[in-house]
């Protein structure tokens, strides 16, 4: 059975997600949990710029 990398918990299958530019191996809660946190830190980060009024690009 393979081991989930965030929880490690057995799972009947894991998916591989890249986090922070390095890929894990991950039941679907974790995956689902890791790109929910994404997506939150990319609009947190979206409303900094906006805040700052930058317009070019990172």
């Amino acid at each position: 059975m393979p081991v989930c990398a965030s929880c490690k918990e057995e799972v009947d299958d894991v998916l591989t997600v890249k986090v922070k530019g390095r890929n894990k191996k991950l039941c679907e809660d974790c995956a689902d949990l890791v790109r929910e946190e994404a997506e939150i830190a990319e609009a947190s980060e979206e409303a900094v710029r906006d805040m700052m009024g930058y317009k070019g690009r990172w």
